[in-house]
């Protein structure tokens, strides 16, 4: 065969691997920031449940220590219910009678933002986080007031 009709042909060749390669990798790498997001989320429940665990009955601080795990969070999605020393949710309980709280997040969206997103460009809705915690010391935190501020 001539040699001068095969010049371009590993630069064909190079390019075809690479498109496919490349959209496998950022694939991987988005599923991975997915993970992390579920991990975040996790752990923003976690966090916004000591912190309403620990300060008084304010779903500002609460929000605001979510968002140090996921930013985009809003007071639209996260959920904050205090519990009477019965079990039912109150909107009355204080520091000194609540038995405990639950901290949700809902209707929290992924976006995909690789090539692969799963033949979709619209976000895909995570699961419901959520975390209870009981009474405990509700109102202070013998360590430190920095969780509350």
């Amino acid at each position: 065969m001539n040699r001068t009709r095969q010049i371009g042909a590993t630069a064909v060749e190079f390019a075809l691997v690479l498109m496919f390669f490349l959209t496998f990798l950022l694939g991987i790498m988005d599923f991975v920031r997915m993970l992390w997001t579920w991990n975040a989320a996790a752990e923003a429940t976690r966090w916004g449940a000591r912190a309403a665990v620990v300060c008084d009955r304010n779903a500002t601080v609460v929000l605001s220590n979510m968002q140090k795990f996921l930013p985009q969070l809003t007071a639209a999605n996260i959920s904050v219910d205090w519990y009477d020393a019965a079990g039912s949710i109150s909107a009355t309980c204080t520091s000194a009678n609540c038995s405990g709280v639950n901290v949700s997040i809902v209707d929290l969206d992924y976006q995909w933002i690789s090539p692969i997103g799963f033949g979709t460009r619209s976000p895909i809705p995570m699961p419901g986080f959520s975390t209870y915690l009981p009474r405990e010391i509700m109102g202070q935190d013998p360590n430190s007031n920095a969780v509350c501020s």
